[in-house]
């Protein structure tokens, strides 16, 4: 793209309900737009008054997506990372916590000099600011900015009506909305309905924004009469009305926008010259849709009733996957429900892997323990993630090296051998929102090891998300008895991944590596393990 005078945005908002998939039209967009070589860059507008979801259930947000730089952030950033494979820093994602925090700081400091402080002009000129900011430098031709949330919420007007502002400021050729509606499906009469995606614009445009792009969520095809009635109520051209189907992957988005003429009707509007190119993930899907191999993997933890708890591991199963011709099937499995190596074996029968994932507190420790018990002594494939990696370590303390009573302070403060502790920086912290270890540091890699050949070098640098770790004071006691710590963190001395030399594939990692796979670009952890599991199930047959 040549030198432009002008940042350019791409606002995506949505109606009718949240989770239609903004996320995925956003990152699609951006892969479009990098694949014409522009170079883009992607903020979430979050209308939440959290300062971040750091402190939030995953019940009710699903996964906190850690950046290099140690901010917790929505999950839809690891959806912009892994679609145009740029990293995002703390610039990326703004809640209304953080943009009323800051007007409520700048006041108390006298930095309005005694004015009324109001939405407007105070908080949306920081919202302005914010979205600004993303691009300072001006490193970016086309900034994409996500608004949460629905067209209508009291939560999100401020937010909209600085994206009114923005747009009336950059001008026509400078700007474009995106709006995301769902076309409900109405099985008695057996048609589609456009009525919700009627009103979601109206709202839009009472708000004094006009969808340039309507973005159609359903189930179903839509036929051209329902394109032509939704743009004749909705003030747009019909082919200016986007089908947005399910598909069986999330990375069709980006060839089915292409397909429907998307590219192009942006590139139109900003004045874009070239065209994507999108033979990489042509062959990606192409690729997802006929693999040689199929594994099911046993995913264990406690938020399973809730898969977007777990989004990023279950796309680097995806990027994984294709790597090795493989499709990787889940089993989810609730660790509560693990009691004993009775319960254990009922649970993994049939599969090929099991991956022990992250998270918090004592609630299903036990069943974990036990899981990773039974992956290690019968050499079922096991990769194990931040607390994946601590209960793997419990476990081989207890029942290899007979410490019993081994276990982590988190899950009882009073063990006899505490294998697992708080680490020293966390000792005094008592605030929780973002005081955790986080963010990407370094590990040195143990050459001759399995987690040395996925990575093939020395040192790498991971993100992190964790207030407990490995105590050093056991290393020794665990190493004389056959585990290896395979990777460190030198300058703080903290374990980074463990693995068992005798066990086909038994790897584990204090760090998040689910966080840094990408599209054509599978995390080498996770390449491995799935690699393993193929091949423990040809040898099964």
């Amino acid at each position: 793209m040549s030198a432009r005078k002008q940042t350019k945005y791409i606002f995506v908002v949505g109606g009718v309900m949240s989770g239609l998939g903004k996320g995925i039209a956003a990152s699609s967009i951006g892969y479009l737009l990098k694949s014409a070589d522009v170079k883009v860059t992607i903020l979430k507008l979050d209308p939440y008054l959290n300062v971040d979801p750091g402190t939030m259930n995953p019940y009710q947000h699903g996964e906190v997506f850690v950046l290099d730089d140690g901010s917790e952030t929505d999950l839809d950033l690891g959806h912009y990372e892994r679609f145009i494979d740029v990293n995002m820093t703390k610039d990326n994602n703004a809640t209304a916590g953080q943009i009323y925090s800051m007007v409520l700081e700048r006041e108390r400091k006298g930095e309005y000099l005694g004015q009324t402080v109001q939405v407007i002009p105070h908080v949306t000129d920081e919202i302005i600011r914010r979205i600004k900011a993303v691009n300072e430098p001006r490193n970016y031709d086309v900034v994409i900015c996500e608004v949460g949330g629905t067209v209508g919420d009291i939560e999100s007007l401020p937010f909209m009506e600085a994206i009114r502002q923005l747009s009336l400021e950059g001008g026509y050729h400078n700007h474009l909305i995106v709006h995301v509606t769902l076309l409900p499906y109405v099985k008695a009469s057996g048609e589609l309905k456009t009525k919700p995606t009627q009103h979601s614009v109206m709202k839009l445009r009472e708000i004094g924004l006009t969808p340039d792009i309507i973005f159609c969520r359903s189930e179903y095809d839509i036929e051209q009469s329902v394109r032509d009635k939704i743009a004749l109520f909705c003030n747009v051209r019909p082919d200016h009305v986007i089908v947005g189907k399910d598909v069986p992957s999330i990375y069709e988005v980006p060839l089915s926008m292409h397909e429907q003429n998307a590219g192009h009707l942006i590139n139109e509007r900003l004045t874009i010259q070239k065209e994507p190119e999108l033979n990489k993930l042509k062959k990606f899907i192409h690729s997802f849709n006929n693999p040689n191999h199929e594994v099911t993997i046993a995913m264990c933890g406690k938020y399973t009733e809730l898969i977007d708890s777990y989004k990023s591991v279950l796309e680097a199963f995806v990027h994984a996957g294709v790597e090795n011709n493989a499709r990787v099937n889940v089993k989810w499995i609730q660790t509560e429900r693990i009691k004993n190596d009775k319960t254990a074996a009922k649970e993994f029968s049939g599969v090929d892997g099991i991956l022990l994932l992250p998270g918090f507190g004592s609630r299903g420790g036990e069943g974990k323990i036990l899981s990773s018990k039974y992956a290690r002594e019968n050499n079922v494939p096991f990769l194990g993630i931040c607390l994946g990696l601590q209960c793997a370590v419990i476990d081989f303390a207890r029942y290899v090296c007979g410490l019993a009573e081994a276990n982590s302070t988190e899950f009882d403060k009073n063990t006899k051998y505490p294998v697992i502790d708080l680490m020293e920086t966390q000792r005094a912290i008592k605030i929780k929102g973002g005081t955790m270890r986080l963010g990407a540091y370094d590990c040195d890699i143990e050459p001759g090891t399995k987690t040395y050949a996925a990575y093939r070098k020395k040192k790498i640098s991971e993100r992190h998300r964790h207030r407990y770790e490995v105590n050093n004071r056991y290393k020794r006691r665990l190493e004389k008895n056959g585990m290896i710590f395979t990777g460190n963190n030198n300058d703080l001395d903290v374990v980074e991944t463990i693995e068992l030399p005798e066990h086909p594939w038994f790897v584990a990692s204090q760090f998040h590596p689910e966080l840094k796979s990408r599209v054509n670009k599978a995390h080498p952890l996770f390449r491995e393990f799935i690699k393993a599991t193929v091949k423990y199930n040809d040898d099964k047959d």
